[in-house]
């Protein structure tokens, strides 16, 4: 078995992984943002209906912000599992080596982190302006009475 292509696999898969996910995070951030900018309130005339337009696609936000430190740790798992492989089967793996081959793994969880904080913030503002555009709405409401 040839534990460098593993390796490789588990570092170039995990970043790929962690890449489409902060894409992911980012087009449905900027996709909703278009969508609030022209909107037209006045055409709503349940609440309910509102919301559902309002509301979609920010679950892709959400489960991204949620879900990337996990990707991040589980690449971080594996490079460190795979360091011990190699460390058990070669027997003469130095300190510096060791510890470099640790910390090139923790890479994958620095990532995650990188990618889930953004995707929360972008979730929170998009919460936000979620709440302000259904108050708009019930103003709207209130003046059409």
């Amino acid at each position: 078995m040839n534990v460098h292509w593993l390796k490789e696999l588990v570092d170039w898969g995990v970043l790929g992984v962690l890449a489409l996910m902060g894409f992911i995070a980012l087009w449905a951030y900027f996709e909703r943002l278009l969508f609030y900018r022209k909107i037209d309130l006045s055409r709503y005339r349940h609440r309910e209906e509102l919301e559902i337009d309002l509301t979609d696609n920010i679950n892709l936000i959400s489960s991204v912000g949620s879900n990337a430190p996990y990707v991040g740790l589980l690449g971080t798992v594996l490079g460190i599992i795979i360091t011990f492989y190699l460390l058990g089967q070669t027997r003469q793996m130095d300190a510096g080596s060791i510890m470099s081959s640790l910390a090139l793994a923790l890479k994958a969880t620095a990532l995650g982190l990188v990618v889930a904080i953004p995707a929360m913030l972008f979730y929170n503002h998009v919460s936000r302006k979620i709440e302000v555009l259904l108050n708009r709405w019930e103003i709207l409401q209130k003046d059409a009475d």
